[in-house]
């Protein structure tokens, strides 16, 4: 009989739950893999997605020795080739564009996995000492983090556990039952104890239909209902005023701001009722313990960061940071010891400063020249932990600039994805269960370890190794370029974290106060919250770039607002490729309210035509009650070779940036829609 072991893992993807993980393997094959009963916010349970994840790591159409494009870019066509022989073309082909200008070549890299190794270490040291263009990761959550920093100082909030015992909860701007599932977990017990749950979001999704409450406003209007709260706090006297004048900065020019918006004209750009702002209100400013889980869909349009610190100062007015079940959590990976210099070695820049190139905007700067501003033209990719072809704003001009011949493309990945297709070498990487890993969360505070629990599948190697490889055939010969995995993952937190413990139990949690700021002690400057924060002032409501009030005209042509939230089983644009999840999704939809539907002729299940002046996107229709009248949801993020015409809905995105952040603005996008 062959011998069964388990192994301590941890779930690698982009969620907050970052879940603990135990592996079962049998004969050095992993047979289950299961939720870790012991994780204070795992509790034994994974998401349908995560459960599946053998079926990942063992799909019959993994990537599993390196290949090499034979045909046009795009078509997927390749054929396999040794290790030796990609390493050695593929370090011949950079060095000759490095030996030019460097700056030429840019790696593109998100969280495809979020493990500090396999993610953020030996290819950060590559890069660095080859001296290639810089990445600015922005593509899912920077305006909010950046705002929530400038605003407390850092990026954390309350502990998951103790949403639990709060007395309202709102849930603003998350779809929590899909993607924050253990979250939920502590909302329930907090409705089963009496608490009120309001879920605030422009999709009546899942996670309203179990809400109290669900108030429906506008894509793009969040900070406007948050001045609006702000306004009957004010006119009602329900603030902590002891904790504003001791913990916050700049509340008279925000407070005068507050009282321009009455319930009225909140209901007016918000597109709710003023008895909705009132009673919500009401119940914020009357709640004892109030807390807020806040999340990332709503600061992905033109004003979003403004909208988060706009709903970040909401506790510190109503005292909520006394408690520790009051407060707000939008991230709390500001809590982690992560040390970034150790993993990432910047030292090997050896004083280089190169140029920066916006992750979101990499449709555009594909196809842009050299020139003076810009620096060369991009010559060279490296993509890993991402799929832009799929996931990037403006399609049209991503896939453009990946198609142009004189572009050299590596991706190292699991399968071939919708950018995978368009490369000169796919090389084959490990998944969760074939390497060593530590892991950070941005939704509780636990820091976890992933341990190996098979041999790596076929010829695949885990990112670190492939970089380090990769560095040895250019020649860099620094120790920095050798480093082990296991020593990289003993430093990733250097003292912060007891490296022994994490390895024995899988997990540790972090020595942190139960209630961060009630005593304020808000990590910046002044230790105050910063309403007027330097270099950003006092925070306001910004409408939309594509709005009635931004450009009329494009909203006569285009009257429908469009959101673009994931589909329940995938992650961004990971599983869409697992049978069983994609069975469950069916085909890519967009969901329309009947009262948009009916005068457009539109039927449910038939297929439509969205479009706008970047493009058209077929997809079957779904009338439904989930989306609101004057916005409709185009569930993503599908590949798009799956669509109907082989796009998905960032066929219609574009490439405008956020206020804070430099992020992507993927909901704030104007439509029509037609039968097709």
């Amino acid at each position: 009989m062959s011998s069964v072991t388990t192994v301590h893992a941890a779930c690698p993807h982009d969620c907050p739950d970052t879940c603990a993980m135990r592996v079962t393997v049998e004969g050095g094959r992993a047979i289950r893999v299961q939720g870790d009963p012991d994780h204070p916010t795992t509790q034994g349970a994974l998401c349908t997605k995560v459960s599946r994840y053998t079926e990942r790591t063992y799909h019959p159409d993994r990537v599993l020795q390196p290949l090499r494009r034979v045909g046009p870019k795009g078509s997927g066509n390749f054929e396999p080739v040794s290790w030796d022989e990609a390493l050695g073309d593929i370090a011949r082909r950079l060095g000759e564009i490095a030996s030019r200008d460097p700056e030429a070549i840019v790696p593109y890299s998100y969280a495809g996995t979020m493990g500090l190794l396999q993610g953020e270490s030996m290819d950060r040291r590559f890069f660095h000492r080859l001296g290639a263009s810089r990445l600015d990761r922005t593509i899912c959550a920077s305006a909010g983090s950046e705002a929530l920093a400038a605003t407390y100082g850092v990026r954390m909030g309350m502990h998951m556990e103790h949403f639990a015992e709060s007395r309202l909860v709102l849930i603003w701007g998350s779809n929590s039952i899909a993607s924050n599932l253990h979250f939920w977990t502590f909302a329930q017990a907090a409705k089963r104890a009496g608490a009120k749950l309001v879920c605030i979001d422009p999709r009546r999704t899942e996670t309203a239909d179990k809400c109290h409450q669900h108030i429906a406003l506008r894509p793009g209007t969040d900070g406007a209902l948050a001045l609006g709260i702000m306004h009957e706090l004010i006119v009602n006297d329900w603030l902590d005023h002891d904790y504003i004048d001791r913990h916050t900065e700049g509340w008279p020019a925000l407070r005068e701001r507050a009282l321009a918006w009455p319930p009225e004209r909140v209901a007016e750009t918000c597109g709710i009722t003023a008895d909705e702002v009132r009673g919500l209100a009401r119940d914020y400013g009357t709640a004892r313990p109030a807390a807020i889980r806040l999340n990332y869909g709503m600061q992905r349009v033109r004003g979003g960061g403004n909208a988060v610190r706009l709903i970040a100062i909401l506790p510190c007015l109503v005292g909520a940071w006394r408690h520790r079940a009051g407060g707000m959590l939008l991230s709390s990976s500001g809590s982690f010891p992560k040390n970034a210099a150790a993993l990432q070695r910047p030292e090997l820049l050896a004083g280089r400063e190169p140029r920066t190139i916006n992750m979101s905007t990499i449709g555009d700067d594909l196809l842009r020249p050299s020139g003076i501003g810009f620096g060369p033209r991009i010559e060279a990719l490296v993509v890993y932990n991402s799929n832009p072809v799929a996931v990037a704003p403006e399609s049209p001009k991503v896939v453009a600039g990946f198609a142009r011949e004189d572009l050299f493309t590596v991706v190292l990945e699991h399968f071939l994805t919708d950018t995978a297709d368009y490369a000169d070498y796919v090389l084959p990487a490990t998944t969760q269960l074939e390497h060593l890993d530590v892991h950070m969360s941005y939704g509780h505070t636990y820091a976890l370890i992933n341990e190996p629990a098979v041999a790596p599948v076929g010829q695949a190697l885990p990112n670190t190794e492939i970089f380090r490889r990769l560095a040895a055939r250019m020649g860099f010969d620094d120790a920095a370029l050798q480093e082990s995995d296991e020593s990289m993952a003993r430093s990733a937190f250097g003292s912060g974290v007891d490296f022994a413990a994490m390895r024995e139990h899988g997990w540790v949690k972090l020595p942190l106060p139960e209630a961060p700021f009630a005593e304020g002690r808000f990590p910046t400057p002044s230790g105050r919250c910063l309403i007027d924060a330097p270099g950003l002032g006092v925070p306001d409501h910004l409408p939309n770039h594509e709005s009635r009030e931004t450009d009329p005209a494009l909203a006569a042509r285009y009257p429908l607002a469009m959101i673009s939230p994931p589909a329940r089983n995938f992650l961004n644009s990971t599983f869409v490729n697992v049978q069983s999840l994609r069975d469950i999704e069916g085909e890519p939809l967009l969901e329309i309210h009947p009262d948009d539907a009916l005068p457009r002729g539109i039927a449910d299940g038939g297929t439509v035509c969205v479009f706008n002046d970047r493009g058209i996107y077929r997809c079957r229709a779904r009338v439904s009650g989930r989306a609101r009248s004057g916005v409709v949801n185009g569930l993503g993020i599908w590949w798009r070779k799956l669509g109907l015409d082989g796009t998905n809905v960032n066929e219609l995105t574009h490439q405008r940036l956020t206020d804070i952040g430099r992020a992507p603005t993927f909901y704030d996008c104007l439509v029509e829609v037609r039968p097709a």
